[in-house]
């Protein structure tokens, strides 16, 4: 692996950096963000700042310019991640349609659809979320039971979705639904866009544990859309489906939150029994622990920076960047908190910011293990695509979905 920048990606980062500290706000610290803001008003700051990216050029790197990107090379997105992530900068809303809608559109829409979507959605005028899981069809998505049925040219839509982010405030959609419950479970989708405003399209918000409600249930009641708005061929929405999860894959990423730094400067000051927590040798193993898979994540990503720099694509092994990052941090989280004891559960950001990141950081690290791949799903991924082994025995192949047994009876 060669760390270093050509000389062109050693331009194009000094590039990035002036643009950045001309426009954008240093972090004081790991943990500066602008998460003290309303929902709407942290909304309102994105889609000012998506604005001013795309104004001057920085909005959608990878997109082709006339889509409103920048066409710039996979590692030139990998130097844009690693500047920007030193500034505090507006972010959460833009990213299911910016890095998941917006390939497949550009890959299945028609061309008139493309200019209509994507430069809105490039500058932040139009937000998308993704309606794919539901309450049986969660890990298994291919098991999903909304209904879409033909008539004429437009298909009526009935069922239910759930865990979609952002669906309360989104203006868009894409949607995978079952055409033919007759074909057997992955031959049977269909996929679309709709508007979410549409007539019998009703979101529901979920309240989380962390307090938060930024995901929901989405209710489909006769909801009409037109067959042009259909994405690959009647049928074939599972290929679909697929080209937009291993576009979340990329969109996902790392599990944010405390890391080793943070719980190693906490160990360093914090009492435990009379003396520094550093100095205790159960402490000192968990931390040499958190320590080795902060450097193993390090250098997986390096590898992954080498490949594209290469012009190759990381491989399924980047599935094991949210498996790793995601269980380190429910485990520094929940160290952390336990470590500082009863200050542990106090969650005020106006009287410690340190203490209420572990809290957080301990309830959101449940979902980061859903979102976007459960920890199973991704283990499978790397245990097939990646060591070669076997697939799992799967009862249901080959089956039409409608002849798939649901219970014991």
């Amino acid at each position: 692996m060669d760390f270093k920048d050509t000389s062109e990606e050693a331009t194009f980062r000094k590039e990035v950096d002036k643009w950045l500290s001309d426009n954008a706000e240093l972090k004081e610290g790991p943990n500066d963000s602008l998460s003290s803001l309303t929902e709407e008003e942290a909304l309102l700051r994105a889609k000012e700042w998506a604005a001013k990216l795309y104004d001057d050029g920085w909005a959608c790197l990878h997109w082709p310019k006339e889509y409103g990107g920048r066409g710039s090379t996979p590692i030139e997105r990998v130097i844009w991640g690693q500047e920007v992530s030193k500034y505090k900068v507006p972010g959460g809303f833009f990213e299911i349609g910016q890095g998941m809608a917006g390939p497949v559109l550009m890959m299945y829409a028609t061309e008139e659809q493309k200019k209509r979507f994507l430069p809105p959605l490039a500058k932040g005028e139009e937000v998308w979320c993704q309606l794919f899981s539901e309450p049986g069809a969660g890990s298994d998505l291919a098991g999903l039971k909304t209904k879409s049925v033909l008539e004429g040219d437009t298909w009526t839509i009935n069922g239910q979705k759930i865990w979609t982010s952002g669906a309360h405030y989104s203006d868009f959609g894409i949607l995978v639904t079952r055409s033919d419950p007759d074909a057997h479970k992955h031959k049977g989708l269909t996929y679309f866009f709709l508007d979410m405003k549409s007539p019998g399209v009703e979101v529901r918000p979920i309240k989380q544990i962390s307090g938060g409600a930024n995901f929901n249930e989405v209710y489909f009641t006769d909801v009409k859309i037109p067959d042009d708005q259909r994405l690959g061929a009647v049928g074939d929405g599972w290929k679909v489906a697929l080209t937009t999860l291993m576009n979340e894959r990329l969109a996902v990423g790392d599990a944010s939150g405390p890391d080793f730094e943070e719980i190693f400067n906490l160990a360093c000051k914090q009492d435990l029994n009379g003396d520094l927590a550093i100095k205790n040798g159960s402490v000192r193993d968990k931390l040499a622990d958190w320590y080795c898979q902060y450097s193993g994540l390090k250098y997986t990503k390096y590898r992954n920076i080498s490949a594209l720099s290469r012009g190759e694509t990381p491989g399924p092994e980047a599935s094991i960047t949210k498996v790793v990052s995601g269980n380190k941090l429910q485990e520094i989280a929940n160290f952390g908190m336990d470590l500082m004891d009863s200050a542990g559960v106090i969650r005020d950001e106006t009287t410690d910011n340190e203490q209420s990141m572990y809290q957080y950081g301990f309830f959101g690290a449940a979902g980061i293990r859903i979102a976007g791949g459960t920890d199973e799903i991704l283990k499978n991924i790397i245990s097939e695509q990646v060591l070669g082994l076997p697939q799992d025995m799967r009862a249901d192949k080959g089956i039409p979905f409608n002849k798939i047994p649901t219970s014991n009876k």
